[in-house]
């Protein structure tokens, strides 16, 4: 009997799982198919548009009536509102080429007569050359090399990111970690662009907005500042090492979500011994795209030179007597309220394996973000400059 209530509970489980997956299949597939209706949308409003009027009285008098029309028949959901947004989604994303170029692919039809001549002539629905509704939109689209993926509601919050390049990375982590709306919005909101960016070569920024963020070097899982908000810690409270290690803990997602690709979590106050004295390390995590150990270590005061002795002496035991052959080489990581960059140069060798990242307790002022990266690009384009006139 014990035998059979097992099987059930497995049969139930299996078919649960499959279900759900259904569930979100369905759930996808509707909001994909709205993404592409939209696309369509824009790109007869744009068309018609550029036949007609100025533009403001276009937006003024045509929208106003079609919103009306398409109110009456349809319901709610048709607003002069709703019909701007799909006419800049067109816009964008038929000049961008970020996630698609389908209008490279659609041949818009206009009427009942002209649907029924196409389909005279023997055109497929779903050929790239004939576009008559949304499956067909769908179709075509996704015959381009990088079809849309996200729901509307993605697409809504990214169409306010005017930079196209950062406009890009986004989209791609999207697509790439699965991202839910919030994230979308706390990661834009919390400035991950520019902050990957200040943390990698002038050179580098380039392919945040081609590959997004990509995990081949130590370096790359750096972000300076790292943004805590979440933590729920007051900016100008006192609070101890410990209080900062337990609300971590206390929001260890968060965390390792704000840390970034790869990370998973093996232990907080890893002890070790040597010599017969014993040491703690806060936070020992792991990389899997690197393979290889990150230790964090929290500073809730400026970092000094010992603290970088300290944590160099760290890696080295894990190097030498916990990494197995085929890990790479271990990583330390100094949280710490202030960091002088000056300092942690000096005082670390050139080859250290050993990174300083200042923590936030806010968001980020995203306009001073995206001036230092203007800056830091600028100062590396003319720095090439120099070196092609020498």
């Amino acid at each position: 009997m014990n035998d059979l209530h097992i099987r059930e509970d497995s049969l139930f489980e299996r078919i649960s799982a499959l279900i759900d997956l259904a569930h979100k299949r369905v759930r996808t597939a509707i909001d994909t198919t709205m993404v592409y209706t939209y696309y369509g949308i824009g790109h007869y409003i744009v068309e018609d548009e550029q036949q007609g009027e100025q533009r403001a009285q276009y937006g003024k008098a045509v929208l106003k009536n079609l919103s009306a029309k398409l109110t009456d028949r349809y319901g709610d959901g048709w607003s002069v509102e709703t019909l701007d947004k799909c006419r800049k989604f067109y816009r964008i994303y038929s000049r961008s080429g970020i996630s698609s170029t389908p209008q490279t692919k659609l041949k818009i039809v206009h009427s009942v007569d002209e649907i029924q001549n196409e389909k005279e002539k023997q055109c497929l629905p779903n050929s790239p050359d004939f576009v008559c509704g949304a499956d067909e939109i769908q179709s075509s689209v996704q015959n381009s090399t990088n079809p849309f993926t996200l729901s509307w509601s993605h697409y809504l919050v990214l169409m306010r990111i005017k930079n196209e390049e950062e406009r890009r990375f986004y989209e791609i982590e999207c697509q790439k970690q699965d991202w839910s709306v919030r994230q979308l919005k706390r990661e834009y909101g919390a400035s991950l662009y520019e902050r990957l960016a200040l943390s990698r070569d002038p050179k580098e920024v380039m392919q945040l907005s081609q590959k997004g963020q990509t995990i081949e070097k130590p370096k790359d899982i750096i972000k300076d500042p790292l943004t805590l908000e979440f933590l729920g810690l007051k900016r100008n409270s006192s609070f101890s090492e410990s209080d900062l290690e337990s609300a971590i803990i206390s929001k260890l997602q968060s965390f390792l979500l704000e840390m970034g690709k790869g990370f998973l979590f093996e232990a907080r106050q890893k002890k070790f011994t040597f010599n017969e004295k014993h040491f703690y390390v806060d936070l020992v995590l792991y990389n899997r795209l690197l393979q290889c150990y990150v230790l964090v270590d929290l500073k809730a005061d400026e970092l000094s030179h010992q603290d970088l002795g300290q944590m160099q002496m760290y890696v080295n035991y894990y190097d030498r007597h916990v990494k197995e052959a085929f890990e790479k080489p271990t990583i330390g990581i100094l949280l710490c309220k202030d960091k002088d960059d000056a300092l942690v140069e000096l005082t670390l060798p050139e080859d250290a394996n050993i990174y300083a990242s200042a923590y936030e307790l806010c968001l980020p002022d995203k306009a001073l973000l995206q001036a230092k990266v203007k800056e830091w690009i600028l100062e590396f384009e003319e720095q090439r400059e120099e070196s092609k006139e020498e």
